[in-house]
């Protein structure tokens, strides 16, 4: 899902505006504080980067809204926002109906297939068939980890579950599991990497499971909190319609992410 970087101590909320002390209005917005590029990532002086700052900063500008992005641990961030630590979710948060039943969603933000990669030169195959008697790395907490457990469970593959993408990606390139799935684009950018090309290689994506997987990426809300959840959705719709969202995506993909 990711190349492989260390994930850096973050002391203090960083502002979107680029580092600024927020003020008691300023919305603090939960990113996952495992680096995931190109969507987040933190550059060698702590400062987070990525094609999702970049949207961040877009929708809270358009939206008039003063945001503040605040890393959490993956695994913790929904019971951060839920108890009020932090304020939205924008960190690749796939709208699902389990996660409907504890928070609500914006409208999708973007929207990529699920792929899987594995040890280059083997032979296999994204489907449940290609990869029984393998064993498949994903992230906890992912919908990859529930598609996995639906899927390539009781076909035979042994699902093996880590904290970080990072963790999985790393343990396929030291030979320790024969295939990782995650999402698409983040799989290419590890593949991107020195360490991605030399080991690995794309081997297809997953069959669709709206049930599962979701109709894409929203910003993660409270429930009841309507007011902002119109503001962000009609952010989205204007930074869409005016450029921005073309403009800045142009930087990091050569495809449309908002995705059909």
């Amino acid at each position: 899902m990711k190349k492989a970087l260390k994930v850096l101590a973050v002391a203090a909320a960083i502002a979107v505006s680029g580092g600024v002390a927020a003020s008691a209005e300023a919305l603090k917005v939960g990113v996952a504080a495992e680096p995931y590029p190109p969507f987040t990532a933190p550059d060698a002086s702590g400062k987070w980067e990525g094609w999702e700052v970049e949207f961040m900063n877009a929708m809270c500008a358009e939206a008039k809204l003063e945001c503040v992005l605040t890393p959490v641990a993956w695994d913790g961030i929904i019971p951060a926002l839920t108890s009020k630590k932090i304020d939205m979710i924008i960190s690749s948060m796939s709208i699902t109906d389990e996660r409907l039943k504890t928070i609500d969603f914006s409208d999708k933000y973007y929207n990529t297939p699920t792929g899987i990669i594995g040890t280059k030169g083997v032979e296999m195959n994204s489907s449940p068939e290609g990869l029984k008697g393998k064993t498949l790395g994903v992230q906890v907490s992912t919908v990859h980890q529930a598609y996995a457990a639906k899927h390539f469970a009781p076909a035979g593959v042994e699902v093996k579950e880590y904290q970080t993408q990072d963790e999985a990606n790393n343990d396929l390139a030291a030979g320790r599991l024969d295939a990782v799935q995650a999402d698409a684009i983040a799989l290419k950018a590890f593949l991107a990497t020195d360490q991605g090309k030399e080991c690995c290689e794309y081997k297809g994506d997953v069959a669709e499971d709206v049930a599962v997987i979701g109709p894409g990426v929203g910003v993660g809300l409270r429930k009841g909190e309507t007011e902002l959840k119109d503001k962000i959705n009609a952010a989205i719709k204007a930074i869409r319609d005016n450029g921005t969202y073309d403009t800045f995506s142009k930087k990091y993909f050569d495809f449309d992410i908002y995705g059909g």
